[in-house]
Formats: C-alpha cells, structure tokens, sequence
C-alpha cells in the first residue's frame, strides 16, 4: 500500500539490510579500501561455555581520510553506551577499535563522502525457537537516512572543537527534516565525530567497564 504522506518511513522492519548494515555499492567499497578504511559491521552469535551462555559479538570499527569516513559502534537498545570485553591496539589507523559483547545490542552505522552521509541504525537480539538449544539472531531496521548533508567540515583541524556537537541533517523525499530517535541522537553525534577523525585509532561510543558502570549509576 502506498504512503499518502510521500514520506519516507522512521522506522521499519522490513529494511533491505537489517542484518549486514549499510548496501554499498562495489566503487564505494573499493574506494574505502584504497583509503585504508576497514569498517566491520557484522554482528555474530557466539557461545560463552562457562557461563553457559550465548552472546553477540560486534566490533567498533572504522575511520576517515579527508574525504570519506566509515564507522559502526554499537549500543544498549535504550541509547545506553556498551562496555568493551577489550579495546584494540594496531599500529594501523582506520580499523579495529574494540570488542563488544551483548546480549542485544543496536549497530549504529554511517558513510561519509565528503559532507554527504549514509546512516543505519538497526536492532539486534538472540530469539530462541522452540525445540533448538542455540538461539537465532534477529535484526530489525531502526532508522535509515539517505544524503544527509553535513553543516561543517569537521575533518578540518579548525573544526576539531565541533566535533561531537553535530550530526548530518537528513530529509524525507519531500524535503522535510527527518527526526531521528531521541534515545540515539547522543550517538549519533559520536558517530559523526568518528567518520571524521582522520587517522582514527580509538573507539568513539563503547567505553572501558568501569565507566560503563559509572554512567549506569
């Protein structure tokens, strides 16, 4: 059935790729290749035997050059940060940053060309079925915004201070702001910062334990 309104939906659970993040097209990939920038969205369900228990398994990735950027952090369902199992070290920059386990989790995930912007956000849990020991993993599109424009060039070193501060302003089809779920916009925020951080070698949204712990409290 058509939408009368001509907007393009907030949320969703029919997203193309809910489970795999953002469809890139082969030119973009290979561009992000050729720059050193390795974005790993994939979320994975994994067996913990000794607590007996299965989890998620994703890891805050990625990175920018001057004219693109591409990350993926992931969150609490409620916008909460998540504490990293570990953070990862590399002499190479735009990579690896840290291991996330969850039992739910939501991917935040945004390409940069430029100051035009990709965002996907989408929701990932274990759902048992009935008669099977190992659950499965679902995932549900949250949000996705399509040609969001950038206000400032905050890869630029006079901008630096900004960074954190600004997100991508998206628009429906009919040129009408998009709003993006409340809970998420602190993140988003983040996440901008991070596909502008020339040289990345640090996670942007996941925090150490005991600061997780910190902000619960």
């Amino acid at each position: 059935m058509a939408n009368p309104s001509g907007k393009r939906a907030l949320y969703s659970g029919a997203s193309s790729q809910p489970l795999h993040g953002l469809s890139l097209p082969a030119a973009t990939l290979q561009a992000l290749q050729r720059r050193g920038i390795y974005c790993t969205p994939g979320v994975t369900v994994e067996h913990q035997h000794l607590a007996k228990r299965y989890v998620l398994r994703a890891v805050e990735s990625g990175g920018a050059v001057a004219d693109m950027g591409r990350f993926c952090a992931y969150l609490s369902p409620d916008g909460m940060s998540l504490p990293w199992l570990q953070s990862i070290d590399s002499l190479a920059v735009n990579g690896r940053h840290a291991i996330i386990l969850a039992e739910s989790l939501v991917r935040v995930e945004m390409l940069r060309m430029v100051r035009t912007c990709e965002l996907s956000i989408s929701l990932h849990a274990l759902s048992l079925q009935p008669g099977r020991i190992r659950p499965e993993l679902t995932s549900k599109s949250v949000f996705r915004g399509h040609d969001g424009f950038l206000p400032l060039e905050l890869w630029r070193e006079e901008h630096r201070v900004l960074r954190g501060q600004l997100a991508p302003i998206f628009y429906t089809r009919a040129g009408e702001p998009m709003e993006v779920p409340r809970r998420f916009e602190t993140a988003i925020r983040k996440i901008t910062a991070a596909v502008c951080c020339i040289g990345c070698k640090h996670a942007h949204v996941g925090v150490p334990p005991k600061a997780a712990d910190e902000v619960a409290l």
